[in-house]
């Protein structure tokens, strides 16, 4: 039996149904504990109808759109789900009324999947943590149900809900999923999400914080199913913009060598904020592959340029440039919109990820070039996710042909040498950080980067209150500007005391919506979440929408969490904001990366 099976590969894998407590919370700050096992299943909802399925012969897939994964949707327009599934894995018969009545077929195999063994992924398409429509109609996912996949579409409510509501609405599809389980093929316990930018960080929050104590308030008040677990077994994550509790002071740290203009206020502002991340660095307790902990030092030249930490980021970096020249074959030809230019908002080298057939993300060019209208009508991650940016006037322009490695070290160094060249080798060192940053990434966001002084980019709407409107949600940028004596200070101050629905101050909601605070032993939640257990994280180097830290440290506090049994990070050389990708398109690396941790 199907429902047999699920539950051994489940006890096997940690993931057995677990129940995050069943009351709403009366105090701000929930008690943290790990999630108890429980076979009790708390919800008035059906599971999902084998009488009801469609079928589209073309695509040889059984569907079903709009099924209702909460029984109080706070907002009916999002809070339903899709799900597709190989024709194989289902025996069907006709209704007569366009539906079919179909039963589980556990023999039929699909790329060496069956309806027991299959995966089951979700895209998390919310660039700026927007929301994720709901499908209406059927569409072609058959990249995912070829490889024998089960592929579950969920709508999510966005920004202008207020966090923690995009990440509710998933966990709340993923618990239907798991409570419909006797009725739908794949195993609910080996679910993979994916997504880019806003819906990377969303990606990455599922991830990390399956069956938070601090999400039960809200999934409570939607009517999500209880008793059953919200976690999943991988995480796909691009650019994921996430870690919000210190991605102002980390943007200042390594991007904000490249302002200029700033009033006295504004640089005492960035370099504080600089210094803060040193601090917040400090006290973290990262550690590298080899256990050893992390930290940043006083420099002669910059803001904590020098120590460990320092030393690890900018052997990624050169980690990075020394895969592109092992990766490229000479002549190499960048097109105007090539390596880093103007900060590397959407620029590329090298091949860029194939467009995605299914809707998942929005479209973007083929080929080498500048992300964004490209005269075809297709558009990058930033004309659609509403967040601010600033075009930048510094840092290199690379295009034309490059016969040889040397002529493209050349390029790089036009604005003075920053890259040393071992030609016998094919390898390179970098004379420092601000040097990649100054001529590669410079920053695109206002000081403020995510909790902006005038409450005014996608992060502040994010972490609001439903209104549409944003709201302060830094509290060390906060005490910044209150030791400064600003005008600002007042403003962030009562943004901070503020509680939303549940209770809850901004604090909370910021560390729902931090992997890192599932993750690392220095925070509170450590320990208080069922993590997943596979991650593949990509990145765009050359992108200004957030520090290098960003997904650095994600990776490096799953590298030592003793419940993940893989993380496979590449930052990709030449590459912005978007779906990067070494070589191969992304859908297809995706596919195979579940393949590799499912078989």
């Amino acid at each position: 039996m199907k429902k047999q099976l699920t539950e051994l590969l489940c006890a096997g894998l940690c993931l057995s149904l677990t129940a995050c407590g069943n009351t709403v919370q009366e105090t701000a700050q929930p008690e943290e504990t790990t999630p108890t096992e429980t076979s009790a299943v708390v919800t008035n909802l059906s599971m999902i109808d084998s009488s009801a399925w469609q079928y589209n012969a073309d695509d040889d897939v059984y569907y079903q759109i709009g099924i209702s994964y909460c029984e109080n949707p706070a907002d009916s327009t999002y809070e339903t789900l899709a799900v597709f599934v190989p024709g194989a894995y289902l025996n069907g018969e006709a209704n007569g009324d366009g539906t079919y009545t179909c039963s589980i077929n556990t023999e039929a195999t699909v790329n060496g999947y069956t309806a027991s063994t299959a995966p089951i992924v979700m895209p998390i398409n919310t660039p700026g943590y927007s929301a994720q429509s709901a499908l209406s109609e059927y569409t072609d996912v058959t990249d995912y149900t070829t490889a024998g996949f089960v592929y579950v579409h969920a709508g999510c409510r966005g920004r202008d809900a207020g966090a923690p509501a995009g990440v509710t609405d998933l966990k709340a599809a993923i618990r239907y999923i798991r409570y419909s389980d006797e009725t739908v093929p794949g195993v609910a316990e080996s679910i993979f999400t994916f997504g880019m930018s806003g819906g990377g960080a969303q990606s990455a929050i599922v991830g990390a914080s399956g069956d938070s104590a601090l999400y039960e308030p809200y999934l409570e008040a939607i009517g999500a199913v209880q008793g059953v677990s919200d976690a999943i077994l991988g995480s796909m994550d691009w650019c994921p913009i996430t870690n919000l509790d210190t991605a102002d002071e980390a943007y200042e740290w390594m991007l904000g060598c490249t302002r200029d203009g700033l009033s006295e206020e504004e640089q005492a502002i960035s370099d504080a904020l600089a210094n803060a991340f040193a601090t917040y660095i400090n006290e973290a307790g990262l550690k590298d592959e080899a256990g050893n902990v992390l930290t940043l030092e006083e420099s002669e030249e910059g803001i904590y340029q020098a120590g460990s930490y320092y030393e690890y980021m900018k052997s990624v970096i050169e980690g990075s440039l020394n895969n592109f020249l092992a990766d490229t074959t000479f002549p190499y030809e960048a097109s105007s919109g090539g390596s880093g230019m103007m900060g590397g908002r959407g620029s590329h080298d090298g091949e860029r990820p194939s467009r995605e057939r299914n809707g998942e993300f929005p479209e973007r060019p083929s080929g080498n070039g500048e992300g964004g209208p490209d005269g075809s009508g297709e558009m990058s991650f930033e004309a659609v996710d509403d967040i601010e940016r600033n075009e930048t006037s510094s840092g290199l322009s690379l295009s034309g042909t490059y016969e040889t490695a040397q002529d493209y070290i050349d390029a790089l160094n036009a604005n003075g040498k920053w890259v040393v060249y071992d030609a016998n080798t094919n390898t390179v060192s970098i004379t420092s950080i601000a040097s990649f940053v100054k001529n590669l990434k410079s920053a695109s966001k206002n000081l403020g980067a995510f909790d902006q002084l005038d409450a005014g980019q996608g992060e502040n709407t994010l972490f609001g209150y439903g209104d549409g409107n944003g709201a302060h949600f830094d509290s060390s940028l906060a005490s910044i500007l209150n030791d400064l004596g600003s005008t600002y200070a007042s403003a962030y101050e009562s943004d901070l005391a503020k509680t939303d629905s549940v209770g809850n101050t901004v604090d909370i909601r910021v560390n729902m919506y931090t992997p890192l605070y599932y993750l690392l032993e220095s925070n509170e939640g450590y320990g208080t979440a069922t993590v997943a257990k596979y991650w593949r994280i990509r990145t765009g180097i050359n992108q200004g929408d957030c520090a290098l830290s960003t997904e650095m440290n994600l990776a490096l506090a799953l590298e030592n969490y003793s419940d993940v049994d893989s993380v496979d990070f590449e930052t990709v050389w030449g590459q912005g904001h978007t779906q990067a990708e070494r070589s191969g398109n992304s859908t297809e690396n995706f596919i195979a990366w579940v393949e590799d941790c499912t078989k």
